[in-house]
Order: structure tokens, then C-alpha cells, then sequence
């Protein structure tokens, strides 16, 4: 993925409905609520900071009772009629992700073996099925011939 960009965070805050929008000096901070259920959601965004001894992306999400995080996000796939958006690392064997929702939650699904997104899902039990599902939306994203470590 290019570097995140400002029109990248514009383009995540339209499908997730944010509140707010800021740009600090080193990443983006969006802010989505949902007064309905009374859950507010900070997504930071960190397109390129220290991770130990190299550098890269960083994916934060703040909840009243959770903080996430995912490294080395190597990119994001948007779905505006899921009202999602899905955050991917991958490494040669392994993927994982952040899904955030325009109601203000979020899911996360760590150490997927590669191939399980482009398994049968319906020989696959449901608590395995659901994020196979979640993480296949960013199947056109995942290059199998560019393997990470």
C-alpha cells in the first residue's frame, strides 16, 4: 500500500460516518459515535511510526472498555454497504485484521492462516466461518505472491 494519506482518512470517515476528523503531527484521529447504543469509537491511524526496529503502520482503537491495535497495517479495504472498514496485516503464513463499524464497534481477528479466506466456508465450523467471511473483503488487497514477514 502508498503511504495513508489525508484523503485516505476522508475517504474512511465518509463510509464510517465519523464525527470528527483531526490530523496531529504523526497520525489521524477519527472519532465515531453512536448515541443510540451509547458507544463512542477513536480510530488512530499512524500511517508510518516506529514499531520496535522498523517502521510502519499502526492502526489504534480506543473504546470505553478496549484498546486495540494492529502493526504493520499493509492496507484497508472500505465497504460502504457494509458500513465497514477492514484493516489487514499479513505476514508469509498469517492474517489478520481490524474490522470497524459505522456503529461505533469493532471486531478483531489475529493469526489467520492465509489460505483460510479462499477456504469452502461451509465445511468450516461457525465460530472459524465468521472471520474467514470478515477477512475475505480484503481478499483483493492480500497478494499471495507477496509474501511479507
Amino acid at each position: 500500500m502508498a503511504k495513508f494519506t489525508e484523503e485516505d482518512a476522508k475517504k474512511i470517515g465518509e463510509v464510517l460516518g465519523v464525527e470528527k476528523i483531526g490530523q496531529e503531527k504523526d497520525h489521524f484521529r477519527l472519532k465515531i459515535s453512536n448515541r443510540t447504543e451509547k458507544r463512542v469509537l477513536v480510530l488512530e491511524i499512524y500511517p508510518e511510526t516506529l514499531l520496535g526496529r522498523t517502521r510502519g503502520m499502526l492502526v489504534v482503537i480506543y473504546t470505553g472498555n478496549s484498546h486495540l491495535q494492529l502493526h504493520n497495517c499493509s492496507g484497508y479495504v472500505v465497504s460502504e454497504e457494509l458500513g465497514e472498514v477492514t484493516f489487514v496485516t499479513e505476514t508469509e503464513t498469517r492474517l489478520s485484521g481490524m474490522v470497524v463499524e459505522k456503529g461505533a464497534s469493532c471486531s478483531l481477528y489475529a493469526g489467520l492462516n492465509r489460505n483460510l479466506i479462499s477456504s469452502d466456508f461451509t465445511k468450516l465450523g461457525v465460530e472459524v466461518m465468521l472471520s474467514g467471511v470478515a477477512l475475505s473483503l480484503a481478499e483483493d488487497i492480500i497478494n499471495p505472491d507477496d509474501k511479507k514477514s
